[in-house]
């Protein structure tokens, strides 16, 4: 049996996507594409981050399905669950207690920079669940538990990996020299993780408002394309989104104060493979019903074969939960020995 090569290099990869279900064009092109290509030349961990999901309310049983479509979505996109770790967070308990070790670490007045805590907790702060504050911590712990060497995020997570970072490097310097006694050259144990961030669409934008980004919290439907979309409904919904009366442009630039048509252009190139130059140079002068049908025809030729896909696996949840299981056991043995060695860094008993 031949199996696939590893990396040459120790580095790792640590991505988690939340468990709130709906899946839409947006975590396919800004995440979940990138994981499947991360795949062929990192060690990779994907996890459904279910601990993350409950800083919000959330319905118990609600919650176990969408960690279940999270888990298919990843299958159906091309994710290996065998020559990956397909995980979800609250079956591996060392995530919430590195956590509580890197609380000590981090500084309340790094986390009361985080831009996104105030965009959640909006005007009433004080009733916002300290989860919510603390959910970068817990972020941090995610990815520096499996010593992480790289994360891909889009541009609204980079703060947060900073902060992943600036705990790293806390740890380390507070713990030098007993990193060193237990072993670890140069008195560094954590990585400082590496963002990846890459293709022409990033961040994928509502239909209805080209300012804001696509998201599984807008009211209307016709905003997103969902993974569980059929094509008639992607066809709907793409017909629909927002657009200005000028015909398309023939060069990038043209596109600068053109929101709305930017995202448009953006979503071809990603699903296309193209830069954004390369699909102006092709529709630049068409109009935007043209492009539209364009755009139709391939969003419903890349996505369809998900959607079935996607069905069919959630047809059966136990193959599901064994993968969960599996990648659980997986991502614990990675887990435990390196919060053994927290421990022992730390000062604790064990």
């Amino acid at each position: 049996m031949e199996f696939p090569e590893q990396p040459t290099s120790p580095e790792r990869v640590f991505s988690g996507v939340q468990s709130t279900g709906n899946l839409h064009l947006g975590n396919y092109l800004g995440a979940i594409v990138k994981f499947v290509e991360l795949q062929n030349n990192y060690d990779c961990l994907y996890c459904v981050v279910d601990l993350h999901a409950i800083t919000v309310p959330q319905d118990p049983i609600a919650l176990r399905n969408n960690t279940r479509e999270i888990a298919a979505a990843f299958i159906a996109c091309g994710i290996d669950p065998k020559k990956n770790i397909i995980f979800n967070q609250s079956q591996v308990p060392e995530h919430a207690e590195l956590a509580w070790v890197l609380n000590c670490v981090a500084r309340i007045g790094w986390l009361n920079r985080m831009t996104q805590f105030k965009d959640k907790a909006g005007k009433d702060r004080e009733n916002a669940s300290m989860g919510l504050l603390d959910y970068p911590v817990l972020m941090a712990a995610d990815i520096l538990l499996y010593r992480a060497t790289h994360v891909p995020v889009g541009e609204d997570q980079k703060q947060h990996l900073e902060l992943a970072r600036d705990i790293a490097q806390k740890f380390n310097n507070d713990f030098a020299q007993s990193i060193v006694r237990n072993g670890y050259d140069g008195g560094v144990f954590f990585p400082l993780p590496e963002p990846l961030i890459s293709g022409p669409a990033t961040r994928v934008m509502s239909l209805r408002d080209g300012s804001k980004k696509m998201s599984k919290s807008d009211a209307s439907e016709y905003s997103r394309i969902n993974l569980s979309d059929d094509a008639d409904q992607i066809a709907q919904k793409i017909r629909k989104a927002k657009t200005d009366p000028e015909p398309l442009p023939s060069e990038e630039k043209g596109l600068e104060a053109r929101p709305e048509a930017n995202n448009l252009v953006g979503i071809f190139a990603a699903l296309s493979g193209r830069a954004k130059s390369e699909v102006l140079k092709e529709y630049g002068g068409a109009n935007f019903s043209t492009f539209k049908n364009a755009l139709v025809d391939l969003s419903v030729a890349k996505l369809s074969p998900i959607t079935a896909q996607m069905r069919r696996i959630r047809e059966d949840d136990g193959y599901i939960d064994q993968v969960l299981r599996d990648g659980s056991d997986r991502a614990r043995a990675i887990a435990r020995e390196n919060m053994n060695a927290v421990k022992d860094i730390v000062g604790f008993l064990r």
